[in-house]
């Protein structure tokens, strides 16, 4: 008969914590940037003036809304639970009445973000959108939300490299 790992080591261990959930808002974010209007040349609508559809703005707003609920039933405080539940029946107004156009945070309040100095920042401190870690960047820009909670977030847009394959690829290349 086998032994328990405790009694065998002689070890106790403390009650392990229940692991929060992370919602993953990898749909959020892919049908977003499918809704989002593009502000670089580099990849272009293929129609500048197609706007969304308000269904398919209140499908965003739905997923949205469904990660917010998630997080609604672990919520660790009544404060907490209760500004989620907040945020919640906001979204179910604006899916019933969804915009036309969605709109981001004006660039002037972008621009009066409190800028976080480099010297505050932990080697593990990362970004809350891209999870990359600030340092990681010689000259980062960090800015903190005028909110509780210290909300930061990393200005610099990384560009992501386009690989050309220098290749050309022969489509008869089994009948050579």
């Amino acid at each position: 008969m086998a032994t328990q790992y405790e009694l065998e080591h002689n070890v106790k261990f403390s009650e392990s914590r229940r692991a929060g959930r992370r919602v993953d808002m990898a749909s959020f974010f892919s049908l977003l940037n499918q809704l989002d209007e593009p502000t670089t040349t580099q990849n272009p609508h293929n129609n500048p003036h197609a706007t969304p559809t308000p269904v398919d703005t209140a499908a965003l707003f739905r997923l949205l809304q469904s990660q917010m609920q998630t997080l609604l039933t672990t919520a660790p405080t009544t404060d907490n639970r209760s500004f989620l539940e907040d945020l919640i029946n906001s979204l179910e107004e604006d899916i019933h009445d969804p915009p036309t156009r969605l709109q981001g945070a004006s660039q002037e309040f972008v621009d009066m973000l409190d800028r976080v100095n480099r010297k505050k920042l932990d080697k593990e401190d990362d970004c809350a959108i891209c999870k990359v870690p600030y340092l990681e960047d010689e000259y980062c820009l960090v800015v903190e939300l005028p909110c509780k909670g210290k909300h930061r977030f990393d200005l610099e847009k990384k560009e992501v490299p386009i690989v050309e394959d220098d290749e050309e690829e022969d489509g008869d290349m089994m009948y050579a």
